[in-house]
């Protein structure tokens, strides 16, 4: 979904059963994949999704973690 929304950076599984991303790119590709992760996948239970500003780290393509 990264992808097809031109959006750099990564995701990954952490311990505690929450997901963990960094998304780079322009401010409305990332609004678009924040809004799919409000909804998350079929089959996934999303109880909330917490958006913090960070630094860009100069991200090419996207990988998962």
């Amino acid at each position: 979904m990264a992808s097809a929304h031109g959006v750099s950076g990564w995701i990954r599984n952490r311990d505690d059963g929450a997901v963990e991303a960094h998304f780079e790119d322009g401010d409305s590709n990332v609004q678009a994949l924040l809004d799919f992760c409000r909804e998350g996948p079929s089959g996934a239970d999303v109880e909330q999704v917490e958006v913090e500003p960070v630094d860009p780290e100069g991200s090419t393509g996207f990988e998962v973690r």
